[in-house]
């Protein structure tokens, strides 16, 4: 409540007719360190924004947060480079910005002001939970950080870059988490004490723990390595998998999964409906999304049966589930390898038992770990392995041209000039990438695939050949062996603390 009232959130006035208040109410939170220990309990006052009516209490709500894979771009450059890699939060984020629309709120309950029970709450500043609170704190944000000679990457515009003579910094905004990545100390300290300046900061010195993610450093190896651990157990005990067997791969070598093991009799469905499988997807997604490549396909595979989960279904999850308590202190490394990116693409054939469509998968490596991966179900049915093989080339190219563009803007990657190497395990594809061929077998292949030959031609990428064995990509297509999981899981450089550090 001191910050409301430090910050003029609102100001008390009579209702207006016909006016209906936005409700709110307390939000509790523990906030916890990398390790799981309670460090603050947060007591935040949160609008109940389900009550606002569009037109009336906002209009544009879409936020923007720092793309996971620019994340790790930065931090693969800053391991390349020994940037110093510094982490702030902005106190009460939220709270910095005025609202356009006329809002009316209700006083809480217990902090009424006596005398003044009548009136209403009429916001002047935005307030946690607003639809639009997000965004206005967002565009706010932008205004000031410009007005330090920041420039927006226009790639992800939650990145600013700023370069004076040979300094460097880079600012990563992901809500009220920053990151400050930069070669220049002095520089680097100039620009917190400027934010200090706009907003309540809190100074979190060298980043340690942001997003749920722990960051360890070896800056005399030049190496920085990535995990959930925390975050994982969490998710282990939440469906109460924590004394489970612990799972030896994501997803068996063998396992098949259809529609035709969704359940069938009311007795199943009503099992089925006690089973927090949706859940449990969302769980494991956001682990995938930051540092678990080697998960991806066997979430891509489970995630498509949400609305008719069967007891088989429920069976890989839980296995996706041991298999991250048994491998939850993995850690994603950069480090030992090149500042060039490198990505690799893959298919398999017809692998989905429902519509026999085939899986594409790619792996994009700089410094040498993984900073960009996808495993999907295509979008059309390919009649050859070759289609296959050249819809996924298709799909990582286009990914290989945001990577090239992103890069090129935060301006310390030299070899980023050249075309981006993709790697394929298809002579055909290859091939078809280059130039037309066979007219007999790709004249029904759909237009929008064929990008990858403009791609290619303009000099924006290249297709490569690599062997089946030595494509980083394979594990993001079909299930593994434990011996080729363990091998890609190396070429991945997903490695234990005890093989790094």
């Amino acid at each position: 409540m001191d910050s409301m009232g430090s910050n003029e959130v609102w100001s008390l006035v009579d209702p207006p007719k016909g006016v209906r208040p936005v409700r709110c109410k307390w939000i509790y939170k523990r906030k916890l360190a990398a390790d799981g220990e309670v460090t603050a309990f947060k007591a935040r006052l949160v609008a109940k924004g389900y009550t606002q009516r569009s037109g009336v209490d906002f209009e544009e709500t879409y936020s923007l947060v720092a793309i996971a894979k620019s994340i790790r771009i930065l931090l693969a450059i800053a391991a390349w480079y020994d940037y110093e890699i510094w982490q702030m939060d902005v106190k009460t984020a939220f709270l910095n910005d005025f609202v356009e629309e006329e809002i009316f709120m209700d006083q809480l309950e217990g902090f009424t002001t006596v005398g003044e029970e009548q009136k209403v709450c009429r916001l002047q500043r935005s307030i946690y939970g607003l639809k639009q609170a997000s965004r206005s704190w967002n565009t706010h944000f932008d205004k000031v950080i410009r007005g330090y000679d920041f420039i927006k990457n226009d790639y992800d515009p939650c990145v600013y870059k700023k370069i004076s003579a040979s300094s460097v910094a880079y600012l990563v905004l992901y809500v009220d988490d920053i990151l400050l990545i930069g070669n220049d100390v002095k520089m680097l300290g100039d620009i917190k004490v400027g934010l200090s300046t706009q907003f309540s900061m809190k100074d979190m010195g060298e980043a340690s723990y942001i997003l749920g993610i722990k960051i360890y450093r070896d800056r005399s190896k030049r190496m920085l390595g990535l995990t959930q651990s925390s975050y994982i157990e969490k998710v282990v005990k939440r469906f109460r998998m924590e004394h489970s067997k612990r799972g030896a791969l994501p997803m068996r070598h063998g396992i098949k999964l259809s529609k035709k093991q969704s359940p069938k009799t009311d007795e199943e469905l009503k099992r089925m409906s006690d089973i927090p499988y949706a859940s449990a997807i969302g769980s494991i997604q956001y682990a995938v999304q930051y540092t678990r490549p080697d998960v991806a396909y066997a979430l891509s595979v489970t995630s498509r049966y949400q609305t008719c989960a069967g007891e088989a279904h429920w069976s890989v999850v839980k296995n996706i589930l041991k298999y991250l308590r048994r491998t939850k202190d993995m850690f994603l490394i950069y480090g030992g390898g090149e500042l060039i990116l490198e990505g690799y693409s893959d298919a398999s054939f017809q692998s989905d038992d429902n519509d026999a469509k085939s899986q594409s998968g790619y792996v994009f490596k700089l410094n040498g770990g993984v900073v960009a991966w996808k495993s999907s179900k295509q979008d059309t049915t390919a009649d050859s392995t070759t289609e296959a093989e050249y819809i996924a080339a298709s799909e990582a190219a286009k990914e290989a041209v945001w990577m090239k563009n992103y890069i090129q803007e935060l301006g310390v990657v030299p070899s980023i000039a050249e075309p981006v190497v993709v790697f394929c395990d298809n002579n055909g594809a290859i091939a078809q990438a280059k130039e037309p061929r066979s007219h007999h077998r790709s004249k029904h292949i759909l237009r929008r695939y064929h990008l990858l030959r403009e791609m290619v031609g303009r000099g924006d990428c290249r297709m490569d050949r690599v062997s089946s064995a030595e494509n980083t990509a394979d594990p993001l297509t079909k299930p593994m062996s434990q011996v080729a999981h363990t091998q890609h899981l190396d070429k991945m450089d997903l490695r234990s603390m005890g093989d790094w550090l």
